[in-house]
């Protein structure tokens, strides 16, 4: 039978890991909220979308929820 030293010392190294691996998973999604910033940031530089390009946005919505309601069966 292993003796109580064995398990505290495994605890302790699984202990390590997962906090390693947590600080790893939180400095990933620290860097990927400030890249999303920075896109929507830039955006909000450019101007504003055209007549034109709303209207194509529109059109393909329509033809979006055309397709899906052919895909689900239902008759429009």
């Amino acid at each position: 039978m292993p003796e109580p030293t064995f398990y505290l010392l495994t605890a302790a190294f699984a202990v390590i890991g997962v906090t390693a691996v947590s600080l790893v998973v939180l400095r990933g999604w620290r860097d990927w909220i400030t890249l999303k910033t920075r896109e929507l940031e830039q955006r909000r530089d450019e101007s504003p979308p055209s007549t034109t390009s709303r209207i194509e946005v529109a059109d393909l919505k329509e033809r979006i929820r055309k397709l899906e309601a052919i895909a689900a069966g239902v008759e429009l």
